[in-house]
């Protein structure tokens, strides 16, 4: 993979993991709700299950595009039709937080690290952003080196980001500010993941 192509990935796994959803809302609940050490546990645990996600969407693709070039372009498709859409939710979104930056509830360290990995692995709509993401990299990953910065990239930005809310968190004046820039974080997402689809759609 060159450097070039890894740089595309990172920034798309750093615009993934920065865009508010269900995850970003249980680290929030665990780092509030039992402190700093809490929600950096639940921010490691949810990057385990983005790993598993994204080891087993690379050596699936792999397969596919060794075995049925015409099934993995379809999915490529797909892929992108994918980005595209969720893109345009993005661009949508009014960057409503308040729920998600609500103040959680008590909470121990072995429930932070169950419901880091659960909300990771039992989201489908990770492994159809894997699917969608993947798809224009496997084709430029041919050595283990390669297919390994695919796996640990978005695994390490998203531990690294988790673990920055939870640091952010652990100061309560930060949660204004973020709640500020929720719609800002929104709107680049959704400009970089319609380029990102267009751009899958042409390379193919």
């Amino acid at each position: 993979m060159s450097f070039s192509a890894w740089l595309g990935l990172l920034a798309i796994c750093c615009l993934g993991a920065m865009s508010p959803g269900p995850s970003l809302a249980m680290v929030v609940r665990h780092t509030l709700g039992g402190g700093r050490a809490n929600g950096i546990v639940c921010a490691w645990a949810h990057s385990i299950g983005i790993g598993v996600y994204a080891l087993v969407t690379l050596l699936g693709l792999a397969v596919l595009l060794k075995q049925a070039p015409l099934v993995f372009n379809g999915i490529a498709i797909l892929g992108a039709l994918y980005l595209a859409y969720i893109g345009v939710q993005a661009l949508r979104s009014k960057g409503g937080m308040s729920d998600k930056l609500a103040a959680g509830k008590s909470t121990d360290l072995i429930t932070a690290a169950r419901d880091g990995i659960a909300i990771s692995l039992f989201n489908p709509k990770i492994m159809l952003f894997f699917l969608a993401l993947f798809s224009q990299f496997v084709m430029v990953a041919d050595e283990l080196w390669g297919k390994s910065l695919i796996v640990l990239t978005p695994l390490v930005v998203d531990g690294l980001w988790y673990t920055l809310i939870a640091l952010l968190l652990s100061h309560k004046s930060v949660l204004p500010k973020l709640r500020e820039k929720a719609a800002l974080i929104d709107k680049l997402s959704g400009v970089v993941l319609i380029l990102l689809a267009v751009r899958v759609l042409v390379t193919l």
